[in-house]
């Protein structure tokens, strides 16, 4: 007897629907509804007709009733694989979500023109690849991804350019540029890595934070694989040019799939490698529901379908290291351990009373001095615009957004004092505090320092790199390169000394993982630094400086961690924030607490705290080991409240915002 039940996922954000549902395949489709099609169905309120994906075919139905029919099957392709449905429930599980909300991440929207195009092409075969070795490594790197292990990589600082990197590989491709491109070290090892996942005849996964690794990335690729091996899924490229790479990822052939944080969950035939680069980076925050880390869906997956797992940084991030001590990953570094020159200038004796107030110390400027004579110097500042920072002339308090209580700041030399959240213009603006109403322009940002430094330097070419003027490289010549944190640009053949300014405030920044954050940006920086050129790092002592100084920076996240435990802070313990009206909130917790003695003690109940008119939030610690059932029981009583509210009178339109919103893992109550 043939199957002739289809379950069916529907798409809809609605917490009560967040399960299978049966229908009857009419047989008409019985040949298009396979496994992953999209296709539309009846529900039963009001005559709606949703779309939805089938998960399953099945012969017959858990409901005793009539069975509706599927409406219509609206593509022919099978979209969701199997694996992902998978993948989409086990990562909404632990994230007390939906799994249609896990799964619009995962398959783009459809685009018919591409995908008629796509299913009239012929198919080929693709021809194999040989193997790379990575030789920085020995073989243990090699060995890890041919048994499928799970790695925390570290990656040596510094880069590669064409040359080399051919040599490395023993071949000049045809079609490989040659234009002497410098690629980072971190990028070409995670190529050569994907490279010898193709040649044992699996797909390789590659996720990295933003546009600028991403570039990198496909930069290195270009020189180790063909085109037609490399697919790349993100949310920069137009929609038609996703959905056209998405589809090829559904093909036979593995290939190598690149791209930012959703990419965890793309399809990939026989994976065999699944790696990110710099974990730590909170761009792998998903901000859409059920807001899933994309290191933590890469955890999940790659438990659930085997494969390499790498976990590639500068920095080890707290997530990584407990990880490590728990042997659950492996830690592998390079059999050559290389580090910048760190110059720290908190350890050097002023040799005046102005030096020792000096944003840029005498030493430094020495050192930039002598790297512009070679190259390009980068000067890394915390903080894009002008002056980042007012504050009232008469009473010295921070000025602040009378809309949003943002801070206000000024964004060019003649601008008018404008807040950084909102943007709303403080024309009229009286302090609070004592009502003066004068403000005085506090720090320097990006652009006034790269115009401090145009007069310091006369002469000297410099280029002003942060969100509002995105530079990717720059050319190995003279130059002052004055970059925000995360925004800098890649110097062909390195830079000739890099300046850390503004350690101090960056350090003052009100967060958790403020320490390991610093450590990681300055890391970063320091690594695209010539050999042997000056990492100068201002004004920053103690055991964070220490770290960079000796490039030490998994003994720094071994400490953090467990300062961690000591507080019960994450990563030492799950979280879970429970925001909404008291009533709701506070019964939420009640249900949690229930549990049982061992789940939550009550000393791991913060709050609840007020977060708005008429709404408040807790803070739910706990182990991992009860992950599981503080999820399922926060989403039963998610779906408990969805289900108990009334719909509105005929024509009115019900109430927009739920009872309650819970978010597991949620970084933002400890920024």
């Amino acid at each position: 007897m043939s199957a002739s039940i289809a379950r069916v996922l529907i798409d809809s954000p609605l917490p009560q629907l967040d399960r299978l549902f049966d229908y009857r395949v009419p047989e008409p489709l019985a040949a298009l509804a396979v496994p992953g099609v999209r296709v539309r169905a009846p529900l039963r309120s009001a005559g709606r007709v949703a779309e939805g994906w089938i998960v399953e075919l099945a012969e017959s139905a858990a409901f005793g009733g009539t069975l509706s029919e599927l409406e219509s099957v609206v593509s022919p392709v099978a979209v969701l694989a199997p694996e992902i449905a998978a993948l989409a429930r086990r990562v909404a599980d632990r994230s007390a979500g939906g799994a249609s909300d896990v799964v619009r991440l995962a398959v783009p929207p459809r685009r018919v023109r591409v995908e008629k195009a796509w299913l009239a092409s012929p198919r080929q075969s693709l021809p194999p690849v040989a193997p790379v070795a990575l030789a920085e490594y020995g073989s243990a790197l090699d060995e890890a991804i041919d048994r499928g292990a799970r790695v925390a990589l570290r990656v040596p600082p510094g880069g590669v350019a064409t040359g080399e990197q051919t040599r490395a590989h023993g071949e000049e491709r045809a079609g490989a540029p040659a234009d002497g491109r410098w690629v980072l070290r971190w990028a070409d090892v995670l190529a050569r890595a994907a490279r010898r996942a193709i040649a044992a005849g699996g797909s390789a996964i590659l996720a990295v934070p933003d546009h600028r690794d991403l570039e990198q990335l496909l930069a290195a690729l270009a020189r180790v694989l063909p085109p037609e091996r490399i697919a790349r899924l993100d949310a920069g490229q137009p929609d038609t040019d996703r959905y056209r790479d998405f589809l090829r990822c559904l093909a036979p052939d593995p290939l190598v799939i690149v791209g930012n944080r959703s990419v965890v969950y793309a399809p990939a035939r026989r994976l065999a490698l699944l790696a990110l680069w710099d974990d730590g980076d909170p761009l792998y925050a998903e901000p859409l529901a059920p807001y899933a880390n994309a290191r933590d869906v890469a955890l999940v997956r790659q438990e659930q379908q085997g494969g390499a797992l790498v976990l590639a940084a500068h920095t080890r991030s707290t997530d990584v290291e407990r990880l490590v001590e728990l042997g659950w990953l492996e830690s592998v570094a390079p059999r050559r351990t290389t580090s910048p020159r760190v110059v720290l200038t908190a350890l050097q004796e002023p040799q005046d009373a102005l030096s020792a107030h000096a944003r840029i110390p005498s030493s430094a400027w020495r050192l930039a001095r002598g790297g512009l004579d070679a190259g390009p110097v980068l000067v890394q500042v915390a903080r894009p615009g002008w002056s980042p920072l007012l504050v009232c002339a008469d009473c010295g308090q921070q000025a602040r957004c009378a809309r949003c209580d943002g801070p206000l700041g000024v964004r060019t030399a003649s601008g008018p004092p404008a807040c950084a959240w909102c943007g709303a213009i403080a024309a009229d603006w009286r302090c609070p505090h004592c009502t003066g109403a004068r403000l005085l322009r506090s720090g320097s940002g990006s652009a006034r320092t790269a115009e401090d430094l145009g007069r310091a330097f006369p002469g000297v070419r410099v280029v002003l790199a942060d969100g509002e003027h995105p530079h990717l490289t720059v050319p190995d010549r003279p130059a002052l390169v004055v970059a925000t944190r995360g925004a800098e640009p890649v110097a062909d053949g390195g830079y000739r000394a890099v300046l850390l300014l503004d350690g101090e405030r960056m350090v003052a920044r009100e967060s958790l993982r403020v320490a390991e954050d610093c450590l990681r940006w300055w890391s970063n920086a320091a690594a695209l630094a010539a050999p042997e050129g000056p990492v100068v790092l201002v004004g920053v002592g103690g055991s964070l400086a220490a770290a960079l100084a000796t490039w030490r920076q998994d003994a720094f996240a071994r400490e953090e961690l467990a300062d961690r435990r000591r507080l019960r802070f994450p990563p030492a313990v799950r979280t879970a924030t429970v925001t909404g009206t008291p009533e709701a909130v506070a019964e939420a917790v009640e249900r949690v607490a229930a549990l049982g003695a061992d789940t939550l003690a009550p000393s791991d109940v913060l709050g609840p705290v007020e977060t708005g008119p008429g709404t408040v939030r807790s803070i739910l610690r706990f182990d991992y080991v009860h992950g599981p059932a503080v999820a399922r029981e926060l989403r039963a009583e998610v779906v408990r409240l969805a289900t108990a509210r009334r719909a509105g009178p005929p024509g009115r339109r019900a109430p927009g915002r739920p009872p309650i919103r819970v978010r597991l893992d949620d970084p933002e109550p400890f920024d």
